[in-house]
């Protein structure tokens, strides 16, 4: 019996060990903790991307089952909150959407029908903002800007 309680003793102490070294473990600081597709949905894929700065990247993807494009801004490097935002507009028909506000990761997603129309895109982290014009409308040039204010 002396001995069963010694080695759950030592089990104990074991797995104690091992978890309290596991929960000071630092997670990867460059890897974000999501992608496009586990935010818009995994039949979006992503057929457009713009670089925020060096702080993440902003994502167009399109799902060609339904025609709706999806826009998000996702964090390089998640951590406190801070201003974020994602849009998306179709100046053929007018329709669009955002989201703005004080994220800890990523903006979005925001939807809107897409199918055979250009579009125009972009989001935010901070003070670094992207904006994309005329986008993914087969032989027209978009139009790239990046702005810190």
């Amino acid at each position: 019996m002396r001995f069963n309680r010694s080695a759950l003793t030592v089990s104990a102490l074991a797995a104690l060990a091992l978890g309290g070294s596991t929960a000071l473990a630092t997670p990867a600081a460059a890897a974000p903790n999501t992608t496009p597709q586990k935010v818009c949905g995994s039949s979006y894929k992503t057929v457009n991307s713009a670089p925020v700065g060096t702080r993440g990247t902003v994502y167009l993807t399109y799902n060609a089952t339904n025609g709706k494009n999806c826009v998000v801004t996702i964090r390089n490097n998640p951590g406190t909150s801070m201003d974020m935002s994602s849009w998306i507009y179709v100046p053929d028909t007018g329709e669009g959407g955002d989201d703005y506000g004080s994220y800890t990761s990523y903006a979005g997603p925001v939807y809107v029908y897409g199918k055979a129309h250009c579009v125009d895109w972009g989001g935010s982290i901070g003070n670094v903002y992207v904006q994309i014009t005329g986008s993914n409308c087969a032989a027209l040039k978009e139009k790239r800007v990046t702005t810190v204010r």
